[in-house]
C-alpha cells in the first residue's frame, strides 16, 4: 500500500498494448479498487502496413470507453486518469486517430510512451509488488515490443532496452502455420537471437549487462499465462501465479510444446484467454531464449507490471496537482 499524502485523490491508469488493454483504479492510499483486461489486438498488421487495422482500432477504443465507466464508478475524474500506449501506437503512422478517439470517448488526453519510459514504468511496478532478490532484471514481453530492464540494486534502473520483438509481431512475421513448420520456428528463433544481440549492445552502451542481475522477473500476459499452464490451473484468478518460479527447463518445454500445438488446442485451455491462443507460442519462445542466453536458472513471475507503475504515477500526479 502507498502512503497517502493529504492531497492525493483516487486515480486510474490504462495500459494500451499491442495485444491487450487494461485498466487499474486505485484509492488515494494505493489500494486497488478495480482491475480489468480486454484483448483487442491493436497491433494487428501494424508491422506490415504501418497503420491501424480498422476493426482492431474500433475494438480498442470501445474497450477504453467501457473502462471509463469503471473509473467513473469509483469517483475518479478524467483529470486523474493516465492512459498510456506503447508499441502499436508508437509504430502507427495514423496514431492521431487513436488519440482523437480516446479524447472523444473519455475526455482524457492519451499519451504514447517511449521505449525507455515503458521500461522504467514497468520496473517501478515490479519493484512495488515483488520481493525477489535484488538486483533485478525485468523482462516485459508485449505484443509488439519486448523490454529488458536491468536494475542497480538500489531501486533505480541501470539500463534498459526496448526491442522491436513481441508475441504478435513475431507471429505475424514468421509463425504462420497452425502449428508452425520447423522452418518457420527456425526463422523465429533466428530473429529472437538477432534481437538479443541488439539487446546486448544496447545494454553495453549503458554500462551494464543482463547478467548483472541476480534475479530475472517476467511480467505481462505471456509470462503469467505460461505460469498458469505450468501450474496446471483450471482457471486464472488474480494473484494465483505471483512470485511463481518457472524453471529454465520447464519454460523451454512449454515453449516447444505450445509451438507444436494448433491454436484450437491451445484455446481449449481454461487459462489461455481468448485472443492469446495464436501468439502465446511466440511469446514463450522469447521468454525461454532470454532465460537460456543469460544463464538464469528460472524466471520469477510478477503480476505487478507496467499497469501498476502507471497507476502509481497517476497517484503522484494527483498529489502534485493538489499542492
Amino acid at each position: 500500500m502507498v502512503g497517502a499524502g493529504v492531497n492525493r485523490r483516487p486515480a486510474a491508469a490504462v495500459d494500451v498494448g499491442s495485444n491487450s488493454v487494461r485498466v487499474k483504479v486505485v484509492a488515494a492510499d494505493g489500494r486497488e479498487l478495480a482491475r480489468e483486461l480486454e484483448i483487442t489486438r491493436l497491433g494487428t498488421a501494424i508491422d506490415a502496413r504501418g497503420r491501424f487495422d480498422e476493426d482492431a482500432l474500433a475494438r480498442t477504443l470501445d474497450a477504453v470507453a467501457r473502462f471509463a465507466s469503471v473509473w467513473r464508478a469509483h469517483g475518479v475524474d478524467a483529470g486523474d486518469v493516465r492512459i498510456a500506449a506503447t508499441s502499436a501506437v508508437r509504430d502507427a503512422a495514423d496514431r492521431d486517430r487513436f488519440f482523437a478517439g480516446v479524447r472523444v470517448r473519455t475526455g482524457v488526453e492519451a499519451e504514447v510512451l517511449t521505449g525507455d519510459e515503458e521500461a522504467a514504468t514497468a520496473y517501478r511496478g515490479v519493484l512495488a509488488g515483488s520481493d525477489a532478490p535484488r538486483p533485478l532484471a525485468v523482462l516485459d514481453i508485449g505484443g509488439g515490443s519486448t523490454e529488458l530492464i536491468v536494475g542497480d540494486g538500489d531501486g533505480g534502473v541501470a539500463g534498459a532496452v526496448s526491442l522491436q520483438l513481441g508475441s504478435v509481431r513475431l507471429t505475424e512475421r514468421h509463425l504462420a502455420g497452425d502449428p508452425p513448420t520447423p522452418a518457420e520456428v527456425a526463422a523465429a528463433d533466428a530473429e529472437i537471437a538477432q534481437r538479443l544481440d541488439e539487446l546486448d549492445l544496447g545494454l553495453a552502451g549503458r554500462g551494464c549487462a543482463a547478467t548483472d542481475a541476480t534475479t530475472l522477473v517476467g511480467v505481462a500476459g505471456t509470462v503469467t499465462t505460461l505460469a498458469a499452464l505450468a501450474a496446471g490451473l483450471e482457471r486464472y484468478v488474480d494473484g494465483c501465479v505471483h512470485d511463481r518460479r518457472l524453471e529454465a527447463g520447464e519454460l523451454r518445454s512449454w515453449a516447444d510444446r505450445l509451438t507444436g500445438m494448433t491454436t484450437a488446442r491451445i484455446a481449449a485451455s481454461p487459462v489461455v484467454q481468448a485472443g492469446r491462443e495464436d501468439v502465446i507460442a511466440a511469446g514463450a519462445r522469447i521468454a525461454a531464449a532470454v532465460v537460456e542466453r543469460y544463464g538464469f536458472g528460472a524466471l520469477v513471475v510478477s503480476e505487478a507490471d507496467i499497469l501498476d507503475g502507471l497507476a502509481l504515477s497517476a497517484l503522484d500526479r494527483t498529489e502534485e496537482a493538489g499542492t
